[in-house]
């Protein structure tokens, strides 16, 4: 049985381009270590863009063992 964690972590996307700031992804690493630290395994992930592509959110769903 597990028990199971959402959470969502805004970033910014630049205008019409797929570059990756590196400053999302140290932030994505952080979350990812701080979460593992704490026992929870990343399960799925969806990537969501507004509507003017400025800025997105990851929606993240962890779990662990209960």
């Amino acid at each position: 049985m597990f028990e199971y964690k959402t959470e969502i972590l805004e970033t910014k996307i630049k205008w019409l381009s797929d570059k990756v700031n590196e400053a999302d992804v140290l932030a994505l690493d952080e979350l990812f270590n701080e979460r593992a630290t704490q026992g929870w395994e990343l399960v799925t992930y969806s990537f969501r863009a507004s509507a003017l592509e400025a800025k997105g959110a990851t929606l993240m769903t962890f779990r662990k063992p209960k």
